[in-house]
């Protein structure tokens, strides 16, 4: 009768653990359901977003435009000076000179790299396959306190002084809801090279069906979204770099 008893117990184990195992899919599966749908969030086309980040003790205002093809754009108001501190029109990649005050082109490799990993809005992991990323579930990890599950993402190499380099982050989402509130990436360039850089993310807030993070910190510099706007209404030559005349 034990044995009896210790093999049902077996054979109910192997049938269960695969309903209860997660797998990676599984888990973006219900990130997405969770936060919008995934058919909301392929719709989505782009978004603006007005915030503030603190620094040096002061809170800077910010603007940042993100959009499905790629084009990107940052500007901050420090002290009343409104200046464009990064774009990308999916094409040159520039930045304003803190020294002139003038818009520099990024060099050739940066804007290269830019260009290789460009299109993961609104996030890496929607339609990732197609992308040619590769996403690995890797356990449950507690994280600030909470209980995560933890991923592996794997996108396109860039080059470094002529070098491929991985582009590899590695991206906690809490177990009850689904979301990521930390993100860890491995630096593949720079003095900080080999280091990982933490990106945390919190208050999550609806905007028109979907979710998005209204509390962000990056590199320990916290920002805070006020308004999050979608598919707003941006000229292609708002990102473009300002040519002399």
């Amino acid at each position: 009768m034990k044995t009896f008893k210790t093999l049902l117990l077996a054979v109910t184990l192997i049938a269960v653990a695969p309903m209860t195992a997660q797998t990676a899919d599984e888990i973006l599966s219900n990130y997405f359901e969770n936060t919008g749908g995934e058919a909301a969030w392929n719709a989505l086309e782009g978004a603006k977003m007005i915030g503030s980040v603190s620094a040096q003790g002061m809170d800077i205002p910010v603007e940042m435009y993100q959009m499905k093809d790629g084009k990107q754009l940052l500007k901050i108001n420090i002290q009343g000076q409104e200046m464009t501190q990064f774009s990308f029109d999916g094409d040159i990649m520039w930045t304003t000179n803190f020294m002139t005050m003038l818009p520099e082109k990024s060099d050739t490799e940066t804007t290269e790299n830019m260009k290789i990993n460009n299109q993961d809005f609104p996030s890496p992991f929607l339609n990732y396959k197609e992308k040619g990323y590769t996403v690995e579930y890797l356990g449950k990890e507690t994280k600030e306190g909470t209980e995560t599950f933890k991923l592996k993402l794997t996108q396109k190499p860039v080059m470094v002084d002529g070098k491929e380099e991985p582009t590899v982050s590695f991206h906690y989402f809490e177990t009850e809801n689904y979301v990521p509130i930390v993100v860890e990436t491995t630096m593949n360039m720079g003095p900080a090279k080999g280091q990982m850089s933490t990106s945390g993310y919190s208050d999550y807030q609806e905007v028109d069906g979907l979710y998005f993070p209204f509390s962000i910190s990056q590199g320990g510099q916290p920002i805070v979204m006020k308004e999050i706007i979608l598919n707003p209404d941006v000229d292609k030559a708002f990102f473009a770099f300002p040519e002399e005349k």
